[in-house]
């Protein structure tokens, strides 16, 4: 029977590490075994499993409800998503940074990347943005709120075993959806810098020696995947980075 690492099992099933403790101390969703010294060994059952709780997550399920779920407890739940968006909301209009703060370093033990993005945060941050004043204020409030998580988990992930890369942004004019590139990019083991601001004009030849992800934006043009193989023709590490935060490289 095979067994496998927390690090692999974070490779295999795209989740960070830190969630998967938070599944096993916080929640028992998770009984893995381990080594005499201690560390985590998971089998394929334990496998299927995860990927079975990454499936009701992403479904709305909030993983609270999870195990009961699992255990055949509860038959069905509708989707939680919007009322987290509420509660997110909620804790925008109160102002109190350090409070917001908490609330998205909490979730974010709990929850895949790649879920909070595409369940929570875009939609949240589609709603607010607007030329209401108050709007985009909550707006600005969430999105730096955001950007310091990201740079604490960049931080966090370099401190691991990885693949460096530099991250830019290329003709997309969203510096908080660069970030939100990097920070599921790390979830895919990669060690990320980011060129903070994205660039209209690409200038790789100035990052000599360095494996470069591209984030063009959900839908990258044509154009801009065909100059991306041609420098990768040219001998250049350089990569166009996907909206699930894989490279071209990994896929």
């Amino acid at each position: 029977m095979a067994l496998f690492t927390i690090g692999e099992v974070a490779v295999l099933c795209d989740i960070n590490p830190v969630t998967l403790r938070a599944w096993q101390r916080r929640y028992g969703l998770l009984k893995p075994q381990r080594t005499d010294g201690g560390h985590r060994l998971f089998d394929d059952a334990d496998i299927e499993r995860i990927r079975e709780i990454k499936h009701w997550i992403e479904n709305g399920v909030p993983v609270s409800k999870v195990k009961a779920l699992l255990s055949g407890e509860l038959q069905d739940l509708e989707n939680g998503w919007r009322e987290r968006q509420e509660l997110l909301l909620h804790h925008l209009q109160c102002a109190n940074p350090s409070r917001l703060r908490a609330w998205i370093a909490d979730v974010g033990r709990d929850y895949p990347a790649q879920t909070l993005v595409q369940q929570l945060y875009l939609p949240l941050r589609r709603r607010l943005q607007c030329q209401q004043v108050t709007l985009h204020t909550l707006l600005s409030l969430l999105d730096g709120a955001l950007i310091n998580y990201i740079a604490l988990c960049l931080a966090s992930a370099r401190k691991r075993s990885g693949r460096d890369a530099l991250l830019i942004g290329w003709d997309t004019p969203d510096t908080t959806r660069l970030w939100m590139a990097a920070w599921m990019a790390i979830q895919q083991g990669w060690r990320v810098d980011v060129l903070a601001h994205p660039l209209h004009q690409l200038r790789p030849e100035l990052f000599a020696q360095q494996t470069l992800l591209v984030w063009c934006g959900d839908a990258p043009t044509s154009s801009q995947l065909d100059q991306l193989e041609l420098w990768r023709s040219a001998g250049m590490q350089i990569f166009p980075l996907l909206s699930n935060g894989e490279s071209s490289e990994r896929a």
